[in-house]
């Protein structure tokens, strides 16, 4: 009869002659265990990396998309504002140029927090001041044409802190241009 002792420590066996085995099963399943911990940690740390990347990706499309957004909301406000100011321009006003400078709310309900800002219109400092127009003459050397005036329009959000400015070019007419007439 043969007695058999067996270590949990050493994963070794005893024989009663006293003969040492090594129980190489055990040695290679901790060995195991240690390489998939480490697995572990490297598919982890893979993981978190990619999970870093994807927040930060997202993030960045959604500041360039809320520029956008923000941009196209302040084109708009101009907009408006270079059609309040071609609606309503008239020189000859008793307000004068500088009565049509001025700052609006679009649209509170629509467009909220859109507005333009009207600059006070002025005479060109480069080019013609008066531009004819073609089929508005009557015979006798009389010419007609627009009196030319810039101003620029600012359309700003403040929801989304964008502003955009567009430098207008109005022409006011008919009005006579002939030399006659001046």
């Amino acid at each position: 009869m043969e007695l058999t002792l067996f270590s949990k420590t050493t994963g070794s066996t005893i024989s009663e002659s006293g003969q040492v085995k090594k129980n190489d099963s055990l040695s290679c399943l901790k060995q195991q265990r240690g390489f998939a911990l480490i697995a572990a940690l490297i598919a982890s740390v893979i993981m978190l990396a990619l999970g870093i990347m994807v927040i930060q990706l997202s993030t960045q499309d959604l500041r360039s998309t809320s520029a956008m957004v923000g941009e196209k909301k302040a084109l708009i406000a101009a907009d408006t504002g270079i059609n309040q100011l071609l609606r309503v321009f008239d020189p000859l006003d008793s307000g004068g140029l500088a009565g049509f400078a001025g700052t609006s709310i679009v649209d509170e309900n629509n467009a909220p927090g859109d507005r333009y800002t009207i600059g006070v219109p002025a005479l060109p400092t480069s080019g013609p001041t008066y531009l004819p127009i073609s089929g508005y003459s009557i015979g006798g050397g009389q010419s007609w044409g627009q009196k030319r005036y810039n101003a620029d329009v600012m359309g700003e959000n403040v929801n989304y802190d964008t502003e955009v400015k567009i430098a207008v070019g109005v022409g006011y007419g008919p009005i006579e241009i002939s030399t006659m007439s001046r």
